[in-house]
């Protein structure tokens, strides 16, 4: 598993200054401790020094708070809304307008593999779909 402060691609999650990470796994529910579908497969590391409006551990206690009251929805409330509101309440890089879009924009263009197993973990499944629509629309 990656360390440091992270999120991660596909499923995300925030880690505190202990080294505990944190996710929005389910309806009304946080995971502490472990991401809810396995390892982290990318991060970004994160400058804790960057937080301008509150610190970082209290701002992610606080996002934390909000979202364990809150209906998990897979489309529009969910693992990456619970990390931008974190960032959002700690004025990341003086920002508060981080939404899912722009977590996950940012991950996928500047995270960074934890390593050669987690880059095939990520693109393995992708590679062998697109190969077989290929194969079954008679391309090879």
């Amino acid at each position: 598993m990656c360390h440091d402060s992270y999120v991660t691609l596909y499923y995300i999650g925030i880690v505190d200054s202990k080294g505990i990470i944190y996710d929005f796994a389910a309806p009304y529910h946080i995971g502490r401790g472990k991401l809810a579908f396995g390892d982290a497969t990318r991060y970004i590391s994160l400058d804790k020094t960057k937080c301008t409006l509150q610190d970082w551990d209290s701002a992610i206690t606080d996002g934390n708070d909000i979202y364990s009251k809150r209906m998990h929805n897979l489309c529009t409330d969910n693992c990456h809304s619970h990390c931008a509101q974190c960032l959002n309440i700690m004025g990341y890089a003086g920002k508060t307008n981080y939404n899912m879009f722009t977590i996950g924009i940012w991950v996928f263009f500047q995270g960074k593999f934890c390593g050669k197993q987690q880059f095939t973990k990520t693109y393995l499944p992708f590679v062998i779909l697109l190969l077989f629509l290929c194969w079954y629309k008679g391309l090879f």
